[in-house]
């Protein structure tokens, strides 16, 4: 099997409600790239990766160019793909655009590879489980005020969490 083509689109979806006391923002939205990867065997993967703001179509753009790459190649040899993926980024990875715009090719090729096998995502990289680490993230941000942050904090352990990530600074600074 090889992919013989790629299609990707930026899809602007209605942006769900904010993770703990963020300000709810009436008709916001969120940018995310979808891409497809066809094969000549008549399946189909598709991945999604996001960013936001202005920086959407550079997401897009970083999609198409690495997924370009893996036109002609067996999309059942994942990590043989990765590996060209990341020689062809060179020194701007890991990290940013590339790695988002992995992150949709990965996505899409592991679809590819589940619907060949007839099996699901979850059986290929180990099995079902009943519960999956998370951490909640965008909530405790530094442009939020300090009472913005003294009630986030208890909510999101309110509902469940456990690890929080935080982008926090001192109080009129706008870096750490």
């Amino acid at each position: 099997m090889k992919i013989t083509r790629i299609e990707s689109h930026i899809v602007r979806l209605p942006a769900d409600e904010p993770l703990a006391n963020g300000p709810a923002v009436p008709g916001a939205t969120r940018n995310f790239v979808t891409l497809t990867l066809f094969t000549d065997a008549g399946i189909e993967g598709i991945g999604i990766t996001g960013f936001g703001g202005a920086l959407t179509g550079a997401l897009k753009l970083a999609v198409d160019a690495l997924a370009a790459l893996s036109i002609g190649m067996d999309p059942l040899r994942i990590e043989a793909i990765a590996e060209k993926l990341r020689a062809a980024a060179i020194s701007s990875g890991p990290g940013g655009l590339f790695t988002l715009a992995l992150a949709a090719i990965d996505i899409a090729l592991w679809d590819i590879t589940g619907k060949a096998v007839n099996l699901p995502l979850a059986t290929l990289i180990g099995g079902r489980r009943e519960r999956v680490p998370t951490y909640a993230s965008g909530a405790l941000m530094r442009e939020f005020s300090l009472d913005h942050l003294l009630k986030a904090g208890p909510r999101l352990v309110e509902k469940g969490f456990t690890q929080m990530k935080t982008q926090l600074a001192l109080p009129g600074h706008t870096t750490p």
